[in-house]
């Protein structure tokens, strides 16, 4: 087989429609609990369209016109590459191959959907976006969404990033976004959280507080979602539908598709497609999604599939999937994207009929940091601390083939670049 070392779609064949998964379930996906007013409050937390598209009947849901000539704005299609080098070093008769998410201009996937949520907030008239952050990807993306609409932006982020990251503090800062350390003395949790402790590193269940406290008190505000809610997936699985699109070119079918998780949008984003066409029957071969995470938060893991909140100061309702507890204090890593205590509803429940594996890796980052050394090396850029989880977990893969002598098919998505990471690495290899 002829090597294609990268598969690119032409921009006419970007696709016109996301694909949601919930028709295709073997049954209906459990609905948040409608408790104490709870579900009536989001109508005033977040945007209507989106809101709408939560439990959508519909498998292929239309892109807008703007928000698929966004896409080409934003780099879209995407290329998939053949991981050569990589293969080479790990004398592997595995096919090894990786999704380019961090092409993007923020450098990662999340601009899919946040291109999608501040053009529906801007379409229902609000002036100003509030969202979270953990890694910082997000806030940036959404940061750059706003700016394209000129809307207002302001972004929660996880004091334990803020304060490494300054780099990309200021890279939000230049698309016009106001920062604020989480826990922050904006909001009433923030406030009280600080009183406790002072010097709270944060966590994203409280960013995800304040930002849903803050539109709740402002009307001409509305909060894009980072991850976990069905819409946000959805948005997401342009990432996957090219890549469907870009292995039949090439006549692959995978054997393992790998992403990171922390609360499933990239991981979501690229195998669902995939995973609709496992659950519509159309593929016969026998494919493994697995999700790469961390023991600093490993949900998926050792999560209990039940309902809890999404957020620590429980505004909003619970939902259920895998979660370690909204309460439950995670110890800090520099792959602060992973650092969530409760997987996607969608990605929970793949998982509890065994369409969904995971594995995580040890707190202290040095199998995942030196992966991602060996990816540096071999492929030529710098993966996102997060995307090396997946990176870690493909090396893996690739060496247990080596082991077995099988020629397997096996696909990482690199959800973002580690540009702003360096201090990470540098920490991590001594370097």
């Amino acid at each position: 087989m002829r090597k294609h070392v990268q598969v690119s779609l032409p921009v006419d064949e970007l696709p016109r429609y996301w694909y949601n998964i919930l028709p295709d379930l073997p049954e209906k996906l459990p609905e948040p609990l409608d408790e104490d007013g709870r579900l009536e409050k989001l109508k005033d937390i977040l945007i209507p369209q989106c809101l709408m598209q939560e439990y959508s009947s519909e498998r292929w849901v239309k892109i807008p016109e703007e928000v698929w000539e966004l896409y080409i704005r934003a780099g879209r299609p995407r290329p998939l590459h053949r991981a050569v080098g990589l293969e080479k070093i790990l004398k592997t008769p595995a096919r090894l191959y990786y999704k380019r998410e961090d092409l993007s201009p923020t450098g990662s996937h999340k601009v899919n959907t946040a291109l999608a949520q501040v053009y529906y907030a801007a379409e229902s008239g609000f002036s100003r976006v509030v969202t979270e952050t953990g890694a910082g990807q997000w806030g940036t993306a959404v940061a750059y969404a706003a700016s394209l609409m000129g809307l207002r932006s302001t972004i929660y982020w996880v004091r334990e990033a803020y304060e490494w990251k300054p780099e990309r503090r200021r890279f939000m800062k230049l698309y016009g976004a106001e920062v604020l350390a989480s826990p922050s003395d904006r909001t009433e949790f923030g406030r009280r959280i600080l009183k406790s402790d002072p010097n709270h590193k944060g966590t994203l269940g409280i960013a995800i507080s304040e930002a849903a406290e803050d539109a709740l008190k402002h009307p001409d505000t509305t909060y894009p979602v980072g991850s976990v809610l069905n819409y946000v997936l959805m948005h997401q699985t342009i990432i996957g539908l090219e890549v469907v699109k870009q292995l039949e070119v090439i006549g692959e079918v995978p054997d393992v598709m790998i992403g990171c998780l922390g609360g499933g949008s990239n991981f979501g984003g690229f195998t669902l497609p995939m995973i609709g066409k496992v659950l519509r029957r159309e593929v016969d071969k026998k494919i493994r999604f697995m999700a790469a995470q961390s023991e600093a938060a490993p949900n998926l893991v050792k999560g209990v599939y039940q309902y809890d909140f999404p957020d620590t100061a429980q505004i909003l309702p619970r939902i259920k999937g895998y979660t370690l507890t909204h309460s439950f204090i995670m110890p800090t890593i520099w792959a602060e994207g992973l650092r969530y205590h409760m997987a996607s509803p969608i990605i929970s429940y793949l998982k509890s009929i065994g369409l969904v594996e995971a594995v995580a890796y040890p707190k202290d980052e040095k199998a995942v940091f030196e992966a991602a050394r060996m990816f540096i090396q071999a492929e030529g850029f710098l993966p996102a601390p997060e995307s090396s989880y997946a990176i870690r977990a493909m090396i893996d893969e690739a060496v247990k083939a080596k082991e077995t002598g099988e020629e397997k098919v096996i696909i990482a998505n690199v959800s973002g670049h580690g540009f702003l990471d360096l201090e990470a690495y540098s920490r991590v290899l001594n370097i």
